[in-house]
């Protein structure tokens, strides 16, 4: 039997003892609107769900993945497994458990009580029309590919600087635990800056409030707050490749 896999929980989250079998979670449904269950593997539980290939997994799919995660996380530190991620036989779903079982321990005593925010800055400046602009390199090599290409670099440069230096204010705003930034050109005066930050749970009424102040001191800015959120961006490298036959 094929296994749906949505993310790794501690098992005694769920009833208080541990179980040798797996069991339904009620009132939960998955992809293809099958229950979804806690499948246990010594001091893990992995939620899953029965899964018969038919063809690829869709937008619909992704979305019902998403709820289990969400439903999960609200009880109980989760550690989601990347979408598309299925293994083929209850083996192959014991093996990644225990060969990964280090990496679960260590990841779930991190991030346990914790909660991801997400933060996406756009800048809009008119200073950053020029280095905005991308340069067209000339077909061939020669001094003036050479010229361009350093310019291209150059404005690379100064677009990462004005990143930087905006990522370390947001980061005195909010003082998050961890962070995690990406940057990319939105138009040809515009950047995006899309900020990750764990912070403690109990912490997020306090860091909603501060969305206000972050609107009033980062100008030309346009802010939107989304959370609380599981950790997704916060896993280790080798638990985000943990998979079956996917």
């Amino acid at each position: 039997m094929a296994w749906y896999a949505y993310c790794i929980t501690e098992q005694q989250s769920h009833n208080g003892a541990r179980s040798r079998r797996p069991f339904i979670l009620e009132g939960l449904n998955g992809v293809d609107a099958a229950p979804v269950l806690s499948y246990p593997s010594g001091e893990f539980a992995v939620i899953v769900s029965e899964y018969t290939r038919q063809g690829e997994l869709d937008k619909k799919s992704f979305l019902e993945h998403a709820r289990v995660v969400s439903a999960c996380f609200r009880t109980m530190t989760v550690l989601p497994f990347r979408f598309g991620t299925v293994f083929e036989t209850d083996d192959a779903l014991r093996h990644a458990v225990r060969s990964n079982r280090r990496t679960f321990s260590e990841t779930v005593q991190r991030l346990r009580g914790k909660a991801e925010m997400h933060l996406k800055v756009v800048i809009h400046d008119g200073s950053l029309r020029e280095v905005m602009t991308d340069i067209e390199l000339p077909a061939t090599v020669g001094g003036e590919y050479l010229s361009k290409l350093r310019v291209q670099a150059s404005r690379e440069r100064e677009r990462q600087t004005k990143a930087r230096a905006l990522s370390v204010q947001v980061h005195r705003l909010f003082n998050p635990l961890e962070e995690e930034v990406t940057c990319k050109k939105v138009d040809t005066d515009g950047m995006l800056i899309d900020i990750a930050h764990l912070i403690e749970h109990k912490s997020v009424d306090k860091y909603q409030n501060r969305y206000t102040m972050a609107a009033k001191q980062l100008k030309n800015c346009e802010i939107v707050i989304s959370g609380p959120w599981p950790p997704y961006h916060f896993l280790p490298g080798k638990l985000r490749t943990v998979a079956g036959n996917s």
